[in-house]
């Protein structure tokens, strides 16, 4: 792949992935920093949909009057897609191509994961003929920055997230109901963590907290259940667990294969990622209920699109523009192969080789830390069975009677479910 630079060449922007609020704030401040130093800003449109495609159409130049107050605004003034060189040889040989019939001599992408690990090949692709930076983006946090430095467009969706469950809360309380509230997250549980926490959930999931891979959804059934049991005992007939997306993916495919309501491929074998988590952890916890009987009115809930295209909050609107304004004055001075960071309130960009995991070949995923003091604090504040409640003969006896089981088959049926809080409290 040959591709000749040009110093002085346009400087490309696009957006790659799902949306996050804040990518009009990066794409704003990027394009005005470079048009400032005299040079043209082509947005690329559709992420790397129209590069592999050859469709130089796409781009368009981008002038200052267009993008001055964009910041503030949800969405993408780019669209974005899915689309991804990296899956096919081809692709990327397509998209080189056509970055080199447009005449660019840098590109800023926008992105996840996905769009990282593109950016990152696209680089080693060009061998140095052009110059490319990342600026990482997800709702869901994971991407692996340094600690305390989230990805943009999180901190909004977790506040419209909050905001949510805050109301869920409201209702659950009024009519006597359960929600179960899947959040987005398919390979971490940051935001699920994040909406929990900061709005009050009785009980918040993530897959980092079990410790058993494949995941039984009888423990999570259990978990959850017990969870009911215990508002019960306390006197309330209502609550909302926020349950993070990536439990469904994480759980045991052997358990759920006599499911046949359950999506399949041609194979016949269950697609984890298209399992509705809500609706099945919904009937499973009344089919554990009922022979207590114990039956909760459960509601399900999925908070995830509406987040996307919000428009950011304060946090994430100042934080875009360190953002974009750093990446495009990074390109301006020359630097490449980096991902845009701001740790502590400086510019810290973070080369590519840095954030590969070297046993996977892609780039790292940022999991939720289990033995941090934020996570021990979400776990003191939520209602769900511990060690005390089976420690304690009277409270024991309660749920016995509660559930029409002697205090010895119910220390049987549900005390292994705090397992996994004992060994974190280790």
């Amino acid at each position: 792949m040959n591709m000749q630079q040009s110093q002085d060449g346009a400087i490309g922007i696009l957006v790659g992935g799902g949306p996050a609020p804040g990518i009009n704030g990066v794409i704003a401040a990027a394009a005005l920093r470079c048009l400032a130093a005299g040079r043209q800003v082509l947005g690329i449109r559709d992420g790397f949909k129209g590069l592999i495609a050859g469709d130089v159409s796409k781009a368009a130049p981008l002038t200052m009057e267009e993008v001055s107050g964009l910041h503030p605004q949800g969405g993408s003034y780019l669209r974005t897609s899915r689309a991804n060189p990296t899956k096919k040889q081809q692709h990327m040989e397509n998209v080189v191509a056509t970055l080199r019939k447009l005449d660019l001599s840098s590109l800023i992408t926008i992105g996840g994961d996905d769009t990282c690990f593109s950016a990152m090949k696209l680089e080693q692709a060009v061998q140095g003929k052009l110059r490319v930076v990342h600026v990482p983006k997800t709702i869901d946090n994971d991407l692996d920055l340094p600690e305390g430095v989230p990805t943009f467009g999180f901190e909004t969706a977790r506040h419209i997230g909050a905001q949510i469950v805050k109301t869920l809360i409201v209702e659950a309380r009024t009519t006597s109901h359960w929600f179960l509230v899947v959040a987005m997250g398919r390979q971490a549980g940051h935001l699920a963590l994040g909406i929990g926490k900061a709005a009050g959930a009785t009980l918040t999931l993530i897959p980092e907290e079990f410790s058993v891979r494949p995941l039984p959804l009888s423990l999570v059934v259990d978990v959850v259940a017990g969870t009911i049991l215990k508002r019960l005992r306390l006197g309330h007939e209502d609550g909302v667990a926020v349950l993070a997306e990536g439990l469904a993916e994480a759980l045991d495919p052997e358990e759920l294969s006599q499911d046949a309501s359950l999506p399949r491929d041609d194979h016949g074998h269950i697609e984890l990622s298209k399992i509705n988590l809500a609706g099945l952890l919904s009937r499973a916890v009344l089919a554990r209920l009922a022979p207590l009987g114990v039956q909760p009115v459960i509601r399900e809930k999925d908070i995830g699109f509406e987040l996307r295209c919000a428009d950011p909050i304060g946090f994430d609107l100042e934080y875009t523009r360190d953002l974009g304004c750093s990446a495009a004055g990074l390109l301006l001075e020359g630097g490449s192969a980096a991902v845009a960071a701001m740790v502590h309130g400086r510019f810290m960009p973070i080369p590519f080789d840095r954030i590969l995991d070297s046993r996977t070949g892609r780039t790292r995923v940022r999991s939720v830390d289990v033995r941090s003091t934020g996570y021990e604090i979400a776990r003191r504040y939520m209602v769900r069975l511990g060690p005390e409640d089976f420690k304690q003969p009277d409270l024991l006896s309660k749920y016995a009677t509660l559930t029409r089981m002697t205090p010895a088959e119910f220390r049987s049926s549900f005390e292994y479910v705090v397992e996994d809080e004992r060994r974190l409290r280790s």
